[in-house]
């Protein structure tokens, strides 16, 4: 009877202390590409091939701009000052490029799936 009191504290204790962590973990997102002054940066953003990734769109200019990708089959307008996220892939390894509809000359980018 107490080894099964104790299991119970352990696994309250476990989920109290690790759900929160996992949480956290889910949140944090490396693929994020800014617009700032009609640019997106970085340029050039690395993602692994083969697997789906949650991108992040955030436009830091008061005027909106759109995400746009033949390759990638996604077109989004950004508002400015907000963003979105765009889901990718699974993609083959490659190249596939991006740009700001609304800003064809300065707001252009490429993602590689290696």
């Amino acid at each position: 009877m107490l080894d099964a009191v104790r299991l119970a504290v352990y696994l309250f204790l476990g989920i109290w202390f690790w759900a929160p962590l996992e949480g956290w973990a889910a949140d944090q997102n490396p693929y994020i590409i800014v617009i700032k002054g009609h640019q997106f940066a970085p340029s050039q953003l690395m993602i692994p091939a083969g697997q789906k990734i949650k991108l992040t769109v955030d436009n830091q200019d008061p005027s909106p701009e759109e995400f746009e990708s033949y390759d990638l089959n996604r077109e989004k307008v950004v508002s400015g000052n907000k963003q979105i996220i765009v889901f990718i892939g699974p993609l083959k390894p490659g190249t596939y490029r991006y740009f700001g509809d609304f800003h064809k000359k300065t707001a252009e980018g490429i993602i590689k799936a290696q």
